[in-house]
């Protein structure tokens, strides 16, 4: 929920593959780096989610800069009958629980909440739920009205990597282009919150009334997704 700086993601990212690695139940901590998720005949591709989205349908009243320091607000947010997607950076969010990832030290603009909690009642931990961030509803657009909340499940593609997670957190009312440490080292993207993330290249698409409970069970959110991104692409 910080207020980001340009000097944040000016580092864009190639980190390989990460290994595979088994996904727990829910997040609870950082536990082992993620991995690419499995892989099956029916598993939609980045190539078929990118050519879905390639038209937009504008449904914000304006658009959004991707950091504090960008000269123009440039990103629109576009919508579909069944998602909403933008197409932006990513910042690193490393709020919430602190963590030996995520805390003052590693994170100038660490704060120890985020918007929506655990169902336990907790702020989330971004070092191991991969969740995004929306902007806070506003004039210019309000998540709650496409049929998003915290827990709605989310895609998010960076190259040819598509990995699934939820909305975890609200950002600056004008700044789009944000996800947690979690979502940014499952993707490959470099997530220092002060120097990694990516300049650009990244599709944020998040399915409309989709929200799954526990908002920190990772497995359930990565089902929910692969199965809604397979209807999304025709492959249902």
């Amino acid at each position: 929920m910080r207020t980001r700086m340009l000097a944040l993601t000016s580092a864009a990212c190639g980190a390989a593959l990460l290994g595979a690695a088994a996904l727990p139940a829910s997040a609870t901590g950082p536990g082992p780096a993620p991995g690419p998720e499995p892989a099956t005949a029916t598993a939609a591709t980045a190539a078929e989610l990118l050519a879905e989205v390639r038209a937009c349908a504008r449904i914000s009243k304006g658009t959004y800069r991707t950091d504090s320091g960008s000269a123009k607000a440039t990103v629109p947010v576009c919508g579909t009958e069944d998602a909403v997607f933008w197409k932006a950076d990513m910042d690193i969010d490393c709020d919430g629980r602190k963590t030996k990832a995520c805390n003052r030290k590693t994170d100038p603009y660490f704060l120890p909440e985020t918007a929506f909690q655990s169902s336990r009642g907790e702020p989330l931990d971004s070092a191991a739920l991969p969740y995004v961030v929306v902007p806070g509803p506003s004039k210019v657009w309000d998540h709650r009205k496409s049929g998003l909340t915290g827990g709605s499940v989310v895609a998010v593609v960076y190259r040819d990597r598509v990995r699934y997670g939820v909305i975890g957190d609200t950002g600056p009312t004008n700044i789009i282009g944000e996800a947690s440490y979690a979502m940014a080292k499952a993707l490959g993207i470099d997530p220092d919150p002060a120097t990694g993330g990516a300049a650009s290249g990244v599709t944020y698409i998040a399915f409309k009334n989709s929200r799954v409970s526990p908002i920190e069970s990772r497995v359930r959110a990565q089902s929910r997704g692969a199965a809604l991104a397979r209807e999304f692409v025709g492959r249902s």
